[in-house]
């Protein structure tokens, strides 16, 4: 291959995981520091670094014909710009930049670890010399790097709820000393809240809130993050746009199936991880129509979903052998 290209793609492959690895560092400085400026720098290098990616994958179909999904560098390659790329569709329209910092730290180790699958421009398999991996491939990842974006959001849900619960039962302790010790049981916080903050409306962490208009750093930073409402409705939107994309995957997987191997399904360990995931992500669906499930639980199932997710993704592509594995 002209040296000249090579370079280009090398270039394009440097200037991603550059641009997630910086990016990743002043997003997660926006989410402790809450700094508009670090959020106007945080969210370009996120888009440059998805460009950069696009644009390299692209470079390499261009310069060898070779469709790039065929391997797992691609495969990982494409999950990192699609999660990237959702998160800024998401970040524009719901500003979600407080879950940058984990969402590209995560794209950047997937493109890292990618590089190490990196089998140069060698041309696919003949299994693999299908129209159906330019359909049901993209599909599949598209709805991996979904609920990558979802457990980020998810792993924040529960970090507020948890220390909400922590500022509840520390209320709690409190308000049960100045009983015993005869003084009026009276929530001192509460009324910190009501003198310095009148006509705010409560929120559905009040234990946080009392505890920020009391003066608690830590809460003032923690009443800053979005709601637990908020996340748990932004969750279940990245979510919603990931099953269908997971249904339309399997159901391309199938098909492709059918024409490489003679049989639409043949509980092959890949596909039997993917109707585990599907089964997670449905249950999850069902269960947050349920008001007294919504919430911590049901962000649990989230978190518990990606890890299946994840060794459907690489767990059974490299460690156990199939007719999906990668172990060559």
């Amino acid at each position: 291959m002209d040296p000249t290209r090579q370079l280009i793609d090398q270039i394009l492959l440097v200037v991603g995981i550059a641009a997630y690895v910086t990016g990743a560092l002043v997003l997660f400085a926006h989410f402790l520091l809450r700094t508009p400026v670090l959020r106007a720098i945080g969210i370009p290098l996120a888009v440059v670094g998805c460009v950069a990616q696009f644009a390299e994958l692209g470079a390499r179909w261009w310069m060898t014909g070779v469709w790039p999904l065929t391997n797992l560098y691609g495969s990982l390659s494409l999950f990192s710009a699609v999660a990237v790329a959702i998160f800024l569709l998401f970040a524009l329209r719901y500003d979600l930049a407080f879950v940058g910092g984990p969402v590209l730290a995560l794209a950047a180790i997937a493109l890292g670890y990618a590089t190490t699958w990196n089998e140069g421009y060698m041309p696919a398999v003949p299994a693999l010399q299908s129209y159906w991996i330019k359909i049901h491939v993209p599909i599949v990842i598209s709805a991996y790097a979904s609920f990558m974006v979802a457990f980020c959001v998810s792993v924040i849900y529960l970090f507020k709820a948890w220390a909400e619960s922590r500022y509840r039962a520390r209320g709690a302790t409190v308000r049960g000393a100045a009983a015993g010790a005869g003084g009026p049981s009276l929530d001192v916080a509460m009324h910190a809240y009501a003198a310095t903050a009148p006509g705010i409306t409560r929120t559905d962490t009040p234990a946080i809130a009392d505890a920020a208009a009391a003066g608690d750093a830590t809460a003032q930073w923690l009443a800053g993050l979005p709601s637990l409402a908020r996340l748990d409705v932004l969750q279940y939107r990245i979510i919603a746009v990931g099953l269908p994309l997971l249904s339309l995957g399997i159901i391309t997987g199938a098909m492709w199936a059918k024409e490489a191997w003679g049989a639409y399904w043949q509980w092959d360990p890949k596909e039997t991880a993917a109707l585990l995931s599907w089964i997670v992500y449905a249950a999850y669906m069902h269960l947050h129509t349920r008001p007294q499930l919504r919430g911590t639980f049901t962000a649990l199932v989230s978190v518990f979903g990606f890890i299946t997710i994840m060794f459907c993704y690489l767990g059974v592509n490299i460690w156990i052998s199939g007719l999906h594995s990668y172990k060559m």
